[in-house]
């Protein structure tokens, strides 16, 4: 939420998907100091969970030298000179206008609605269909079976003949797949958009689970079939980390303004941790009873998601956050004044309040 309140529009998906790609690396270097042969034994094990407190560390040492937010200056605290400040100490130069004229109009769009709760965000018919989107994302993309994925991918590699002392070495290198892929999204989210590949992600990881079914059904009667499941894990993780993994919470950034956009990410990491503690919990159940054929429910939940997405999520590349918040106010059939402010819609707002206020300032 920090990062997408900082980004210039142009660079929003990129860094918005840059804290996925830190995430996969961070999978990465535990999967690597996470081998036998260094750190997870009896005598490594300790310092293995030791240094989870080396970059909480460094948070709390650079964090207070980064600059707050400038929307949050502008919208919660009305200190316009700190946000223009906070402005031109992010960009590195003085002529940040047209970026204050942008957060002044969600600074007006905003005034009628106040602090926006949890509670308030489900009630609001003006932001109906971006909390349906946030709850359908978030879900869909714990739900699709990324973890399970992982889960079973060890079992996986030991039919295919892969001896179970380098299984772990197979691991690290899918690891690496994921970042190389999360890595790759970061360039070409502003280039192909976040519809784009959230679409591509689903399809490909729905492709993967209903081929990688018929692979575990026949693993036992054709003798190259364990080669194809390795190659649908590998498909599967390409695609959730083009797509899945990194764009939904850069989407809530992008379809609630300031005074929701906090609720908002409550919802969607509740809906995150709930989604992926459910998979975590049912899914040894699910394997017992449906075998091989586990992940066809997985299958039908990443092609319900890509369904909902071409239908009703629209592209948010290189739009401003009022732009974007102009399109869902279409799609939820409400006025764009603030139904408590109705009466404000007869007044030019940039000709009268925007500019009486800033010249006052």
């Amino acid at each position: 939420m920090y990062l997408g309140e900082l980004a210039p529009k142009n660079l929003r998906g990129a860094l918005g998907v840059v804290p996925q790609v830190f995430i996969t690396i961070g999978i990465l270097v535990a999967q690597i100091f996470g081998l036998r042969s260094l750190l997870a034994n009896k005598e490594g094990w300790p310092i293995l969970l030791g240094l989870t407190g080396i970059p909480a560390a460094l948070q709390l040492l650079f964090l207070p030298f980064f600059p707050e937010s400038p929307r949050y200056l502008l919208i919660q605290k009305k200190d316009e000179v700190a946000a223009r400040n906070a402005l031109k100490r992010l960009r590195g130069w003085d002529d940040v206008g047209s970026e204050m004229e942008e957060i002044w109009q969600e600074d007006e769009a905003e005034k009628a609605a106040g602090f926006i709760s949890v509670l308030k965000l489900f009630s609001m018919r003006s932001l109906r269909w971006q909390v349906i989107s946030i709850i359908i994302l978030m879900g869909g993309q714990q739900l699709s079976g990324v973890n399970a994925i992982y889960y079973y991918a060890d079992q996986i590699y030991l039919s295919a003949g892969v001896n179970d002392h380098d299984v772990q070495y197979v691991t690290v290198g899918t690891g690496a797949v994921n970042v190389l892929m999360t890595v790759c999204a970061v360039f070409v989210v502003e280039l192909l958009g976040r519809r784009v590949l959230l679409l591509l992600g689903f399809s490909v990881c729905f492709t993967a689970c209903c081929v990688l079914t018929a692979a575990l059904a026949l693993q036992d009667t054709i003798s190259w079939m364990p080669y194809v499941s390795i190659t649908c894990i590998i498909s599967y993780v390409i695609g959730h980390a083009l797509g899945p993994s990194p764009i939904p919470a850069l989407l809530i950034t992008e379809i609630f303004l300031q005074s929701s956009r906090p609720s908002a990410f409550m919802v969607g990491g509740s809906i995150h941790w709930l989604s992926n503690f459910t998979v975590g919990l049912i899914f040894p159940f699910i394997q017992v009873g449906l075998g091989p054929y586990s992940f066809i429910i997985f299958a039908v939940i990443c092609l319900l998601t890509t369904v909902y997405i071409f239908q009703v999520v629209p592209e948010t590349k290189a739009k401003t956050f009022m732009e974007i918040n102009q399109i869902f106010t279409k799609m939820n059939k409400v006025s764009e004044v603030h139904p408590e402010k109705e009466e404000l819609k007869d007044f030019p707002v940039s000709a009268s309040g925007t500019n009486s206020s800033r010249g006052a300032c």
